[in-house]
């Protein structure tokens, strides 16, 4: 700004010694500067940032003409009313107005920009998970948070206000809050880690450590809802949710979910027949999944049966009640339709009769 200063009084004599005159033509040169950068800033849009597939860009150099074309007038504004020497008094005032009204539209830019950049990173889930769109209006309540108090900051610092006091006031104030809702604070934080390490998402099927089990059906900055198999919905706050363990039944390379079926049958029983008819079974439902094949294990020998399992695959944890139920049935008709004996417990008990005292 000193170097400006410099030049103006060096080469505007040049033209008039009139100080009328020479503030009228600063004032002039700044208008045409302004529209000038304006033009310039819209071609670098059109030639440059329009062929590229990314919208901030475009969006960013249409925002950025006004507040830079208006901080361009302000600057000639102030310099011209200074080199008039008329407002000399006046002045410090002038400035202060000047400043407050570039911090306006700078204000109304960058709230523009975020907003725009946010609702753009909402609708790509490749590159920011955090930000989606359940969890956009607290983004932007944030944003707006952060941009109107860093407005506010440089407004007091052009009127020469100390604003010292005001942040040591809001930080016993904040002191005072965070004691008070320290348990909504925690449910707070906990659900922006939730949403930033997303260990389960809407629409996953997961099982808390308490044995609730169930599809996730909102996740809210407070809590965390999960709705059963019973209609249930379950609310869970989200301090509880990022301090406990939680199996995601839906997570993994696959959403596909194996089930398993135990059995017994009889001791003596062919066991290359009973693993035929298991497969059988399984094969004979469109449900259970071809890939990943179902398979049939021998795990023990039981106190009154051949302990097998039958392990294969639905295509999603939601049908586990389901596909177990129809599996069992099948299994049951095949051991029938094939001889196989399915055993029950039995114990002997043998009574003895005591000899009489006689």
């Amino acid at each position: 700004m000193e170097w400006l200063q410099q030049q103006i009084q060096d080469y505007l004599p040049l033209i008039s010694e009139n100080r009328l005159i020479q503030a009228s033509l600063i004032f002039l040169f700044a208008a045409i500067a302004s529209r000038v950068v304006r033009i310039i800033i819209q071609r670098i849009q059109l030639h440059a940032a329009g062929r590229t597939a990314n919208p901030l860009d475009d969006h960013l150099f249409s925002i950025l003409q006004r507040p830079i074309g208006i901080s361009i007038l302000l600057i000639g504004v102030n310099l011209a009313l200074k080199h008039s020497q008329l407002f000399e008094i006046q002045m410090p005032a002038i400035e202060s107005v000047l400043v407050t009204i570039a911090v306006f539209f700078w204000l109304m830019c960058i709230l523009d920009g975020a907003k725009f950049a946010l609702n753009h990173l909402s609708r790509d889930d490749a590159r920011v998970r955090i930000v989606q769109p359940h969890t956009l209006p607290l983004f932007q309540n944030m944003a707006v948070v952060i941009i109107y108090g860093a407005a506010i900051y440089f407004i007091f610092v052009a009127w020469d206000i100390d604003v010292s006091a005001w942040i040591a006031s809001a930080g016993i104030l904040g002191l005072a809050l965070s004691f008070a809702a320290k348990d909504t604070l925690a449910n707070l934080f906990a659900g922006v880690f939730i949403l930033a390490d997303t260990p389960y998402k809407i629409g996953d099927f997961i099982v808390l450590e308490s044995g609730e089990r169930g599809e996730v059906t909102h996740i809210g900055i407070r809590s965390t809802r999960i709705l059963t198999r019973d209609d249930v919905e379950v609310t869970v706050p989200n301090a509880i949710m990022g301090n406990t363990k939680v199996i995601n039944e839906t997570a993994g390379p696959s959403s596909k979910y194996r089930i398993r079926v135990q059995v017994g049958v009889a001791y003596g029983s062919d066991i290359a027949k009973v693993r035929a008819a298991l497969m059988a079974a399984a094969q004979s439902i469109d449900k259970v999944e071809a890939t990943p094949e179902p398979r049939v294990r021998f795990r023990t020998f039981g106190d009154s049966s051949l302990n097998f399992e039958l392990l294969c695959w639905v295509a999603e944890p939601v049908l586990r009640g389901q596909v177990s139920d129809i599996l069992n049935e099948a299994v049951y008709n095949e051991f029938n339709t094939q001889g196989i004996s399915i055993p029950f417990p039995q114990r002997d008990v043998n009574l003895r009769q005591l000899p009489s005292d006689d």
